[in-house]
C-alpha cells in the first residue's frame, strides 16, 4: 500500500496515534495541526520566501563577482525554481501533509531517504535561523551603535519568535503577513524611485543613471561567463525557503485552491523582486561602485543621495532576517514531529501545544539557534560564510528529493498505479530532469569555490551520521513500519 492508503486505512506508523490530539472538529488536519493558515496568509508566505537576506545582502556580492550579468543568473535559476514548486505543487495536490519533503521521500524513494530528507531540511533551518538571528542583532547596532550587546539582541529575537510560534498557528501567519509586507512594499518602493530617476532626472545619481550602465562597463559579462557561473550559490541561496509553502499545506485552510495559485505566483515573484529590482539598481548606479560587504539597496540609497533610505534599507533588512528566522522555528518543528511520528524520532517530539502547534520540537530547535549565536560570536570573520554555504547544500537536497518524487510519483500516475494529482506539472518529467541537472551544476561550481568548498565537506560528515544514527534505530525497533519500504 502507499502511505496515502495507509493514512485511509488507519494502518500507520507507530507514533501516529499521537497525531490525532488536539484536533478540534472541524478545525484539525489529519496530524493534530489547526488549519488556521488562510489564503492572504499562505500568499504572503510564499511571495516573502523569495525575499530575503540573499537578496537584499547577497545580490552585493553577486555583482561584484559577475557585474550586470547577474540578472541573467537570477533569471535562468528562477525557472529552475519554478519548475522545483511545480513538482512540488503536483505532490501536494496528490496528498497535502505537513512535513510534505520527508513524507514524500518515505513513500517514493524509500523510508531512509525519508529519515535523510526530514533530518536534513531541520538542519538547514537551524542553520539559517543561526545566520538570520545573529545578523538581526547587528543591524540593531545601526540604531544602538553597540550600547547593547549583540547577544542581548539575538536572545530576545529568539524568545520572541520562539512565543510567537507556540502560540498558534495562525499568530505566525499573521506575523509573516507583515513582515513579507514590509519587504514587498520596500523592494517596489525601490523600483518606483529608480524609475523616477530613470525618466523624471531627480536625485544625486540622476547624471549617470542610464539603462546603459547594464552593458557600457565592460559589457553584460565583464567577468566572463565564468564569473556568473560562479555566482550560482550566491543567487541558489537567495530562493531558499519558496518551498516552506509545502511545509504548511497541513495547516492551510483551503489548500486546493491556496497552495497552486501560491505556487503559480513564483515567475511574477521572481521577475518584479528579483529581475526588476537588480535592472533598476544597476541602471541607476553602476555595477563597479557597489562592494560585497554593502547591501546593493542601501548603497543605491546612498548614491541617490536620499538620507534616510539608509535606515529605511537597515529596517527591511532586519525584517528579512526576523521573517527567515520566523520560518526557520515554524518549519523546525513540525519537521522534527514529522519523523517523531514516523518512529524515525524521539516519541517526545510528537506532543503538541492546545492551539495544535510543536511544543518540544520548536523548543529544541529554537534552543539550538541560541548555541549558534554563541557560535557566531567566537567565530566571526569567514564563520558567516561557511555556514551559508551549508545552509544552501543542505536546503538544495530538499529541492532534490522533490524533483526525485515528482519523476517517480508521475510515473505511478501515468501507470494508473496512483491517481492522478489536480496540479501536475507542465513538461515533466523532463522540466524536473532538468532541474536536477541545474543543481547539481550549482553543486559543481561550489566545489570551485575555495569558500563554499567547505560545506561539501561538511556534507559526508553530516551523512555518516545519519547512516549511523538510522541503522541504530532500525536495528533497536526492527519491526517499527517506519523502516519498511512502502509500495
Amino acid at each position: 500500500m502507499t502511505s496515502a492508503q495507509v493514512d485511509r486505512h488507519g494502518d500507520r506508523p507507530a507514533g501516529h496515534e499521537a497525531a490525532e490530539t488536539a484536533q478540534a472538529p472541524g478545525e484539525g488536519s489529519g496530524e493534530g495541526y489547526h488549519r488556521g493558515l488562510g489564503a492572504r496568509q499562505i500568499q504572503m508566505i510564499a511571495i516573502g520566501g523569495a525575499i530575503g537576506t540573499g537578496l537584499f545582502l547577497g545580490a552585493g556580492k553577486g555583482i561584484s563577482k559577475a557585474g550586470p550579468s547577474l540578472i541573467l543568473a537570477y533569471a535562468i535559476a528562477g525557472v529552475v525554481i519554478f519548475f522545483i514548486m511545480r513538482a512540488l505543487g503536483e505532490l501536494l495536490m496528490y496528498r497535502p501533509v505537513s512535513g510534505s519533503f520527508s513524507e514524500y521521500a518515505r513513500e517514493f524513494v524509500g523510508p531512509f531517504w525519508g529519515y535523510v530528507t526530514g533530518w536534513t531540511y531541520w538542519l538547514f533551518w537551524v542553520v539559517t535561523g543561526i545566520v538570520e538571528v545573529t545578523a538581526a542583532a547587528q543591524y540593531m547596532s545601526y540604531w544602538t551603535h553597540d550600547s547593547i550587546p549583540q547577544w542581548a539582541y539575538a536572545l530576545i529575537f529568539t524568545l520572541i519568535l520562539y512565543a510567537v510560534n507556540l502560540i498558534s498557528v495562525k499568530l505566525f501567519g499573521e506575523l509573516e503577513f507583515w513582515f513579507s509586507m514590509v519587504k514587498v512594499t520596500a523592494i517596489v518602493g525601490m523600483i518606483l524611485i529608480c524609475a523616477g530617476i530613470l525618466t523624471l532626472g531627480f536625485s544625486d545619481a540622476a547624471d549617470t543613471a542610464t539603462v546603459a550602465n547594464l552593458w557600457n562597463d565592460g559589457g553584460f559579462f565583464p567577468k566572463g561567463i565564468g564569473g556568473t557561473l560562479m555566482t550560482l550559490q550566491i543567487v541558489m541561496f537567495a530562493f531558499l525557503a519558496v518551498e516552506l509553502v509545502g511545509v504548511t499545506a497541513g495547516e492551510s485552510k483551503d489548500p486546493e485552491k491556496t497552495l497552486p495559485k501560491a505556487i503559480n505566483t513564483v515567475p511574477w515573484r521572481i521577475a518584479v523582486f528579483y529581475i526588476g529590482a537588480l535592472i533598476m539598481i544597476l541602471s541607476v548606479v553602476p555595477w563597479h561602485e557597489f562592494t560585497p560587504s554593502v547591501s546593493p539597496f542601501v548603497a543605491a540609497f546612498q548614491k541617490m543621495g536620499l538620507g534616510m533610505g539608509a535606515g529605511i534599507v537597515n529596517f527591511v533588512v532586519l525584517t528579512a532576517a526576523l521573517s527567515s528566522c520566523n520560518s526557520g522555528m515554524y518549519s523546525t518543528g513540525r519537521m522534527l514531529r514529522d519523523l517523531a511520528l514516523n518512529g524515525q524520532g524521539p516519541k517526545v517530539l510528537t506532543k503538541l501545544t492546545r492551539s495544535g502547534t510543536p511544543l518540544v520540537g520548536t523548543t529544541v530547535s529554537a534552543a539550538l539557534m541560541l548555541v549558534g549565536v554563541w557560535i557566531n560570536y567566537v567565530a566571526p570573520g569567514k564563520a558567516f560564510t561557511y555556514v551559508v554555504s551549508f545552509a544552501t547544500i543542505s536546503g538544495m537536497w530538499a529541492w532534490i528529493m522533490i524533483l526525485v518524487c515528482q519523476i517517480r510519483y508521475r510515473a505511478k500516475s501515468d501507470r494508473g498505479e496512483l491517481p492522478r494529482s489536480s496540479f501536475r506539472a507542465p513538461g515533466a518529467p523532463y522540466t524536473s530532469w532538468f532541474a536536477l541537472l541545474f543543481i547539481f551544476l550549482v553543486i559543481v561550481m561550489m566545489g570551485i569555490d575555495k569558500d563554499a568548498r567547505i560545506s561539501l565537506y561538511c556534507a559526508p560528515l553530516w551523512a555518516l551520521i545519519l547512516g549511523v544514527s538510522y541503522l541504530v534505530l532500525k536495528a533497536k525497533n526492527p519491526e517499527n513500519k517506519a523502516f519498511a519500504k512502502r509500495s
